[in-house]
């Protein structure tokens, strides 16, 4: 349409333009020609066109929220009413009427959307108290005070809710957070108390620990070490630095005393070592008397073995790995010789050789007795008594030749 369509100039140069109303005058423009003035007004109404687009785009792409929009559309809408503009102005007030459906349909939209991220936001707000109030019920005093703090920040960077769950939740949370604190507190407290009475009995322990060190009592010296270093062990730890340095000299003078007791031991090791190899010089000459000791030369054998055990006891001690094997050496010389005195000793035993000649007497007469009578039992014809008296015999003839086989031991 043309703007003549939409409006007219009157001989006097006032404008007019038609609504469903009838004319109404918008303004004069007498210095020009009609068709100047109708242009000049119906420019207004482009320029009110243009803004009646720019807030359509506007809506239609969400860049204002339902309450600007519909403000625009209201500052917008007066503007067109009144408008001193040639056109068809109906029509513009149509288009902004076309957009209330849709802002009635963002506004929904967005009620949904923050009803979602405020139901989000007290998810999330629920998990950060739950968390909270876990970690007040914990011990974790190392990363514990790290974690609340992370989850403060992750608190304010969330929407606020509904204002009743908001505090609600927030109560729990610095509730938690305060309980935390308070043992965390208390925790250190007593920590520090414990490690102030560990740095009494640790500086008492090194500094018996330092009156050890020069000790040469080894045996008993390095058990109370040991002693010491269960009790330090059991004080548990001081203050850290304090901890340190009482550590590096008890360290220090135990290292002291056991350097000192290891170069005492290697002197030890060097002398047993030498006695070691004199006794496996004596052990030569000790294993060199086993043949004549076996023959029967006994006398001579025992007089140079006293000599080497004189010589034996004189050379000292010897390492602890060496003892048994040259004991057992020596002293398998010392039973040879006592096995061949016990054996001369049982040949040679008056006792036994009497009870044995007394044996040979009485088993002899015995014989003799049987033998009579078997004679008797013969002349008689009495075979079972012939029999009886023949296996008595045998068994005791047996008998005495055991028995003269024994007394030929002794003689």
């Amino acid at each position: 349409m043309t703007s003549e369509q939409w409006g007219r100039v009157d001989d006097e140069g006032t404008v007019f333009v038609r609504t469903a109303d009838g004319e109404r005058a918008v303004g004069q423009y007498p210095e020009g020609t009609p068709e100047e003035a109708l242009h000049f007004f119906t420019e207004r109404y482009a320029a009110l066109a243009f803004e009646v687009e720019l807030l359509e785009k506007r809506v239609h792409g969400a860049k204002l929220s339902p309450e600007e929009a519909t403000e625009s559309i209201k500052n917008v809408r007066a503007q067109v009413t009144d408008a001193n503009a040639v056109g068809d102005l109906a029509a513009l007030a149509a288009r902004l009427d076309a957009l209330t459906p849709l802002i009635a349909t963002q506004r929904e939209a967005r009620k949904a959307e923050r009803a979602a991220k405020s139901a989000e936001a007290r998810t999330e707000k629920e998990r950060v108290v739950a968390e909270a109030e876990r970690l007040a019920e914990g011990n974790d005093w190392r990363n514990g005070a790290n974690r609340l703090r992370e989850l403060l920040d992750q608190w304010k960077a969330l929407p606020r809710i509904d204002r009743a769950s908001d505090d609600a939740l927030w109560r729990r949370f610095s509730t938690a957070r305060t309980a935390y604190t308070r043992r965390r507190k208390s925790h250190f407290a007593e920590l520090n108390e414990k490690r102030e009475g560990a740095r009494a009995v640790k500086e008492r322990l090194a500094a018996e620990a330092e009156q050890l060190a020069g000790s040469t009592d080894w045996g008993a010296t390095a058990g109370r070490y040991r002693e010491l270093m269960r009790q330090w062990k059991a004080a548990g730890p001081a203050p850290k630095d304090i901890d340190d340095a009482l550590w590096k000299r008890f360290r220090g003078a135990q290292d002291l005393f056991f350097g000192s007791r290891d170069e005492a031991n290697a002197a030890v090791d060097a002398e047993f070592a030498a006695n070691a190899e004199v006794k496996e010089q004596l052990l030569v000459e000790a294993e060199a008397l086993l043949p004549q000791i076996e023959s029967g030369d006994l006398g001579a054998a025992k007089s140079a073995f006293r000599d080497l055990a004189e010589r034996w006891d004189a050379a000292g001690k010897v390492p602890r790995e060496r003892i048994r094997d040259l004991e057992g050496r020596m002293r398998k010389v010392e039973q040879a010789i006592k096995s061949v005195e016990d054996e001369q000793w049982r040949k040679s035993d008056p006792e036994k050789s009497a009870r044995a000649d007394d044996m040979i007497s009485k088993l002899t007469d015995a014989i003799a007795k049987v033998e009579s009578d078997l004679d008797k039992a013969r002349a008689a014809g009495d075979a079972k008594r012939i029999a009886s008296l023949e296996e008595n015999l045998e068994s005791r003839k047996q008998f005495l030749e055991m028995a003269k086989r024994a007394s030929a031991d002794f003689s």
